[in-house]
């Protein structure tokens, strides 16, 4: 009675297993056709936003095209005078750049690269006082220029003041000599 029992079991247990292959492979393929269909339609949706990016690139290159050929339409119009105007203020824009580049120049010059990484700390100390006394001797010379700046400003105020008295002095004695 249990070789009869055995045998059926097994037959049962067989037709699940396969069964459950088939199922699973049939979900794997459902799977694989979606991700087929996911993947035509990401495909189709980055050529459509292609497209859209190039006509938008496009319809704006001609835009500026036409703004560019209004402008110089409009310039042309205006006369000679006007783009004189213009290249004189590119002149001085020119200009300012220059002293701008010079400026950087020379305090690139000034500028001394600080490399402390590798020091002691007593080298620090040093260099943290050879820092100061440098920032030291500058401020020193920023108040002597600007004290020497203030004593022109005055000179040249009481200079002024002497000149408008004399002048009003000589007026005075050309106006009496004349009706003597």
């Amino acid at each position: 009675m249990y070789t009869l029992l055995i045998p059926s079991l097994s037959n049962t247990h067989n037709d699940r297993e396969s069964q459950w292959n088939w199922t699973m492979e049939k979900r794997r393929a459902e799977r694989a056709e979606q991700q087929r269909i996911r993947s035509e339609k990401d495909k189709e949706r980055q050529a459509r936003r292609e497209a859209e990016r190039l006509r938008k690139e496009d319809a704006d290159a001609q835009k500026k095209a036409e703004d560019d050929a209004k402008k110089k339409s409009a310039l042309t119009n205006m006369g000679s005078g006007y783009s004189g105007h213009l290249q004189k203020a590119e002149q001085k824009r020119g200009k300012k750049q220059t002293e701008r580049e010079k400026k950087k120049k020379i305090l690139a010059e000034r500028r001394k690269p600080l490399s402390i990484d590798h020091l002691s700390d007593d080298k620090l100390r040093e260099k943290a006082k050879e820092l100061w006394e440098s920032m030291h001797n500058l401020e020193s010379d920023k108040f002597d220029c600007l004290e020497r700046l203030n004593r022109q400003k005055y000179e040249v105020i009481s200079l002024r003041n002497r000149i408008d008295e004399l002048q009003k002095h000589s007026k005075k004695g050309a106006a009496s000599r004349r009706r003597k």
